[in-house]
């Protein structure tokens, strides 16, 4: 029987379903991880639509044929993307919808859900997840088995999006926007205290470097062919074995950190046992969580000397500002003013218009922007990580339609969110004119 302390690699290249096969087979197959219920709940990474942004339709397909093959009963496929997105758009645009009804397995949309209050241990502080996740996974945790179905990327403000933070989709949109500072890493590890997956498969046919998501037409830099699925018991291990074949160290991520500190996992690093090493040795390769910085070179970006968190309203805002730049061919003539302690002599040089990032920068610069330039001319991003309105200030002052986001021709876009809205989606998205 295979230990906790293994993670296993298997190779792609002669296809995705036998590695996928390989993968929960060397733990014992899925006879020995079903439940009562015998239901399997499989959590992707669908965060957007981006192409290498989400789990791969393909592995999903694998996974969900291999669970009906071996003795799954209902098999529900669940995400809540990242705010300024409908999941219920997600899945239509990225053909997770598809094999969802080709294979039978049940999508939901985690925004479309009710939502439960829950207490963050570390952070002293509620949070609200999803209804659905909370009866299913925390309270039926005993007769339901939790899959997850990360995808093997890098992070600008997290430095790596595997099965732990992968969890942060149980959270609903509005929740997610407190914290997302420095405090970021503990709230992962919170969530994690709450609620863990029964088993871990990554899919790993490429990963991405220079952040998590990526802008099409960077995809040359960015995109790094690995073809292997990455598999094991214990997510804590699976996380640090995977962060490994991209150049971390378990220290390195202080959410990997913070979680061994709980003591939830009593594996150390140094007693992970890679299985199929070879693969591992020889397609391992250091990559970077750091943005190109692929700006327009008449933006104006000024960062407070503190509480300009990574985690949040830099990371975040420069995130999008380099996509609106590299696949819509943003213009940049205006200035972004993000955290604490910015220089006074750089504030009294601002030309308009402004976006401000953060409630720290609204809070010190706010009233004296709009004093100075007028309110048509500034925008502002409320709270951490305002994700909805970074995107809307930032593609107003850039000359971007919010519209041509979608992969979704327009007609089909209002279509699925009035009907994400009639079922009751929690997302919070950019005004759209």
């Amino acid at each position: 029987m295979a230990n906790e302390n293994e993670v296993i690699f298997t190779d792609t290249t002669a296809g995705i379903d036998a590695a996928v096969n390989d993968a929960f087979e060397h733990f014992g197959g899925l006879s020995s991880m079903l439940k009562p219920s015998r239901d399997v709940y499989l959590k992707i990474n669908a965060v957007d639509h981006k192409p290498y942004a989400y789990t791969d339709p393909n592995v999903l397909k694998a996974v969900i044929e291999y669970l009906k093959a071996n003795g799954a009963a209902s098999i529900y496929v669940i995400e809540n993307c990242t705010q300024a997105n409908i999941t219920r758009l997600v899945f239509a645009a990225t053909g997770i919808d598809k094999v969802c009804r080709k294979t039978g397995a049940v999508p939901v949309y985690l925004d479309e859900t009710g939502a439960v209050p829950v207490f963050l241990e570390g952070l002293k502080s509620f949070v609200d997840i999803s209804e659905f996740v909370y009866e299913r996974l925390i309270k039926d945790k005993d007769k339901n088995l939790y899959i997850s179905i990360p995808k093997l990327k890098t992070h600008s403000m997290s430095k790596v999006t595997l099965s732990i933070k992968n969890q942060f989709g149980f959270v609903h949109q509005h929740s997610r926007i407190v914290d997302h500072n420095f405090k970021l890493h503990q709230k992962f590890a919170d969530i994690y205290r709450l609620i863990r997956p029964d088993f871990v498969l990554i899919d790993g046919l490429v990963a991405t470097n220079h952040g998590h998501y990526i802008a099409e037409n960077n995809q040359d830099k960015c995109i790094i062919e690995k073809n292997c699925i990455i598999a094991g018991i214990d997510p804590l291990v699976v996380d640090t074995a995977a962060a490994e074949f991209m150049g971390f160290e378990r220290d390195d991520i202080e959410h990997l950190r913070l979680c061994s500190a709980t003591g939830i996992s009593a594996v150390s690093p140094k007693d992970i046992k890679i299985i199929n090493r070879d693969l591992f040795e020889k397609r391992k390769q250091s990559l970077t969580c750091e943005l190109l910085e692929d700006f327009p070179e008449e933006l104006v970006i000024l960062r407070g000397k503190t509480r300009c968190c990574v985690e949040g309203c830099r990371k975040n805002t420069e995130t999008v500002a380099e996509v609106l730049h590299a696949d819509y061919n943003g213009k940049g003539d205006f200035t972004i003013l993000m955290g604490k302690d910015i220089d006074e002599k750089e504030i009294a040089g601002i030309r308009p218009p402004v976006h401000i990032a953060g409630s720290c920068a609204i809070g010190d610069y706010g009233r004296q922007m709009v004093n100075r330039f007028g309110k048509k001319q500034v925008t502002f991003s409320n709270g951490c990580n305002n994700l909805s309105e970074t995107v809307y200030g930032l593609c107003r002052h850039m000359g971007v339609n919010p519209l041509k986001l979608g992969r979704l021709n327009p007609v089909a876009s209002l279509a699925g969110l009035a009907l994400a809205r009639a079922k009751g989606s929690k997302a919070l998205i950019p005004r759209l004119i």
